[in-house]
This record gives structure tokens, C-alpha cells and sequence, in this order.
């Protein structure tokens, strides 16, 4: 089973709201499948948004998921919390030196669009375009980077209420740290530098 269809089935299992199918539809038009997850970090690759997206939802599931727990819920905030990376990588190059044989190289590497909204509240904002999302869900995707986020870097305690109050919100920045940081370690195709 391909990465889309692994993707595609857990989404059509569990996420049967209202407005659902319009959003998958919608992501098949544009680059959610084939678009990096990062810019070089994890999954700079081809379909690394995709890889990354199923990563995350199955550590939420596998780790996190206690009785009560909507799997609904775990199932949007795993596979669409990078949805604001749709449309937002472009392929291009630049050339760097080669330290070896001092020669300059061009080498791939990604730029992000700047639309200018938030990470988390980019994701939030084009989800619900389609579905409405339950409070905490919404919550959760917000501030799923935790401190890596900008409002979070420069003082902003919503982030600690929003922990307090949500737990599918500390769960989902848990998951997205494990997946990131341990299971997609070395999985890029751009070199950092």
C-alpha cells in the first residue's frame, strides 16, 4: 500500500464529518502529496509532508490514544496539522561550494511561500474552509509546534492554558516532536547547511 493510500484509508475510516470529502477531494488538486515537510529538515523529500502527516497520526494513535478519546479527532489532528504546508514549498536550487574540490555546485533546496498567517493558525484556517472543527481539535493544531512557535518564543502563555485545558493539544505537539525527531531522523534529501 502506497503512502496516499495508507493516508487516504485512515482518513475515509475515521474522519466522516460533515464537509470531509470536499477536503480530500480539494487536497488531491493541489500538493499536499508530493510536497516536502520541511525545508531541510525532516522529510525534505518528495511526499515528505505525506510520510510525516501518517508518522505523527500513528504515534497519536499508538501512544497517546486512552478510552474516550475521539478517533475522529486523532485522526484530523495527526493527518492535517501541516496542512498550511500545502502550496508552500517550491523546488528551486542555489549553488554552494563544493569544500573538497572548491568548485561551486548548484544544490536543491526549498522556499516556503510567506503567507502572512501562523503556522498553527494557517492549518486551523484552511481546515475549516471545509469542516468544522470541535474546539479542542482546532486548539490542538493551533499550537502543536509548542515552544517551537512564534507566539510561544516571544512570551505568549496561551500555549500553557491551552495544555492545561486540552489534552489532545499536548498529546498532538508530543507526537509531532517523536515523529520529527526520532522516527524521521536522516530522512531529508536537501543537505542542512
Amino acid at each position: 500500500m502506497t503512502d496516499q493510500e495508507q493516508f487516504e484509508e485512515i482518513f475515509t475510516t475515521y474522519i466522516t464529518r460533515q464537509g470531509s470529502t470536499e477536503l480530500l477531494e480539494w487536497m488531491k488538486k493541489t500538493d499536499f502529496f508530493t510536497a516536502p515537510a520541511s525545508t531541510r529538515f525532516h522529510c525534505a523529500c518528495k511526499g515528505g509532508l505525506l510520510k510525516h502527516s501518517i508518522n505523527v497520526y500513528r504515534v497519536l494513535r499508538e501512544r497517546y490514544f486512552e478510552e474516550g478519546d475521539s478517533e475522529e479527532s486523532f485522526a484530523i489532528c495527526g493527518l492535517l496539522h501541516d496542512i498550511c504546508k500545502t502550496q508552500f514549498y517550491k523546488e528551486s536550487t542555489r549553488n554552494v561550494k563544493n569544500e573538497q574540490t572548491g568548485q561551486w555546485e548548484k544544490q536543491p533546496y526549498f522556499t516556503v511561500d510567506s503567507f502572512p498567517y501562523g503556522h498553527g493558525e494557517k492549518s486551523v484556517f484552511m481546515i475549516e474552509r471545509f469542516l468544522r472543527l470541535k474546539t479542542s481539535e482546532a486548539v490542538a493544531i493551533r499550537w502543536h509546534m509548542g515552544g517551537f512557535d512564534d507566539a510561544a518564543r516571544a512570551g505568549n502563555f496561551a500555549i500553557s492554558l491551552a495544555y492545561d485545558k486540552y489534552p489532545i493539544a499536548v498529546k498532538l505537539h508530543l507526537a509531532d516532536l517523536e515523529a520529527t525527531y526520532l522516527r524521521e531522523k536522516g530522512t531529508s534529501d536537501i543537505p542542512r547547511t
